[in-house]
């Protein structure tokens, strides 16, 4: 589990603002390329797409009315990280993937109504890696998930332990340990080195709406 240096100030997390995501996702490396739309288009999509392309379908998604589309981690009120979480069906790519289809129709069919939630990229400041940020963003991202009506929180994160050459860009998804410390459980392993997890949300108490 990630050590939180000393002498560093508390994380807190809330629900995403496109202006912190824009700030946190700058102008140069992956996330100003992608900005975390990977799943979210189709292959042929994808491949046609430009970065201000992915820019804007990304801030469309603050423009709906809807929940906002992740959450943020901050330190002294400027954003360090960010977790991707939207009902399943909003990524169409993943629907589509080895990792969820190769774990068999009970983990892969779409129950419909949102049910199941996915989590799919972590962004982290360079400067605050491994300092519990993304601990802090995964929590969150069930957090939020959950109180907008997700019975289960999904994640398809990398197992190290058998991709061990994986480096930090090979590990935008999480690793399994993360989940896993999360409460999570496997659910697949169909994909050597890629796992499919589960949480499902706290059921109400007898007695309870």
């Amino acid at each position: 589990m990630d050590a939180e240096p000393l002498g560093q100030t508390a994380i807190t997390t809330a629900a995403a603002g496109w202006p912190d995501v824009e700030r946190l996702f700058g102008v140069r490396g992956e996330p100003s390329r992608c900005w975390c739309r990977f799943f979210a288009f189709t292959g042929p999509e994808w491949s046609v797409s430009t970065p201000e392309q992915r820019k804007g379908q990304l801030r469309d998604k603050f423009d709906g009315g809807a929940p906002a589309p992740g959450v943020l981690a901050f330190r002294d009120g400027s954003p360090v990280g960010w977790c991707a979480v939207e009902p399943r069906g909003c990524y169409p790519r993943i629907l589509r993937s080895k990792v969820l289809t190769a774990a068999g129709p009970e983990v892969a069919q779409d129950p419909g109504r949102n049910k199941v939630w996915s989590v799919t990229c972590f962004v982290v400041s360079p400067g605050q890696r491994r300092a519990g940020v993304a601990r802090s963003l995964l929590a969150a991202a069930v957090g939020h998930a959950i109180a907008h009506g997700a019975e289960v929180v999904e994640g398809y994160p990398v197992d190290p332990a058998q991709r061990p050459k994986a480096g930090p860009a090979d590990l935008y998804h999480g690793t399994l340990n993360l989940f896993l410390a999360a409460g999570f459980e496997a659910v697949s392993a169909a994909v050597p080195g890629r796992a499919v997890v589960r949480l499902a949300a706290p059921r109400p108490a007898a007695g309870n709406p």
